[in-house]
């Protein structure tokens, strides 16, 4: 089974992304880390034991990985167009404990495992060669932590707890099969809209928030 593990903001910049979150939920989200085998950067807000939020944008620091970077961040026309058309929280995250299993059953749609590590910390990633979002950010990429089990527990508090994730699609019947294929144990919501566009409601310190 699937489970939801975070939801993620790719940013064209990190000040960018952080300051949307800042200005949506009120709150500041804590340095993550960075991804050497993807050249990338993140910041992190925890949204319950399990959970979380994430900031991800091309880290200006590291040197172009030989591979394509994940999220589609190696696109910056396509990152900076959905930005600025309000599509900022592009796509999710689901964890599994058994992952090439469910990567070969919906190969080649989720990728292929990659080796990913923050830190001290080292998981396993599902990666289209390509680099870009699965059916462009309606199939969530897929992570196995591995035997640490998911960092959410651990990250700092600030007392955000996301309340309810939305997807809107034209197509609400065509979202449900794909989360019933994937065998998705805890499905978001789904509702009719004009295009794919994520929404997420967060209980904050000062009250509900939401977050797009």
């Amino acid at each position: 089974m699937l489970h939801l593990d975070h939801l993620t903001i790719i940013a064209p910049t990190l000040r960018e992304g952080v300051a949307h979150v800042r200005d949506a939920l009120g709150l500041d989200m804590p340095f993550g880390g960075r991804h050497p085998e993807m050249g990338t950067v993140n910041h992190l807000l925890r949204l319950g034991d399990d959970v979380f939020l994430e900031v991800i944008a091309v880290d200006p620091q590291a040197a172009r990985p030989d591979r394509p970077r994940w999220f589609g961040l190696d696109d910056a026309d396509w990152v900076r167009r959905d930005w600025d058309a309000g599509r900022r929280l592009r796509t999710w995250v689901a964890r599994t404990s058994d992952l090439e299993p469910v990567l070969d059953r919906m190969a080649p749609l989720l990728g292929r495992p990659r080796r990913i590590s923050r830190g001290d910390r080292v998981w396993s990633f599902g990666v289209r060669d390509d680099g870009a979002l699965p059916l462009d950010g309606l199939a969530p990429c897929l992570i196995d932590w591995g035997a640490r089990g998911s960092p959410a527990a651990a990250m700092p508090d600030a007392g955000a707890r996301l309340s309810a994730f939305v997807v809107e699609h034209p197509d609400p019947a065509q979202v449900e099969r794909l989360h019933r294929d994937l065998g998705l144990a805890s499905p978001i919501a789904i509702r009719a809209g004009p295009q794919l566009r994520y929404e997420a409601v967060v209980a904050t310190p000062a009250g509900l928030r939401t977050l797009w």
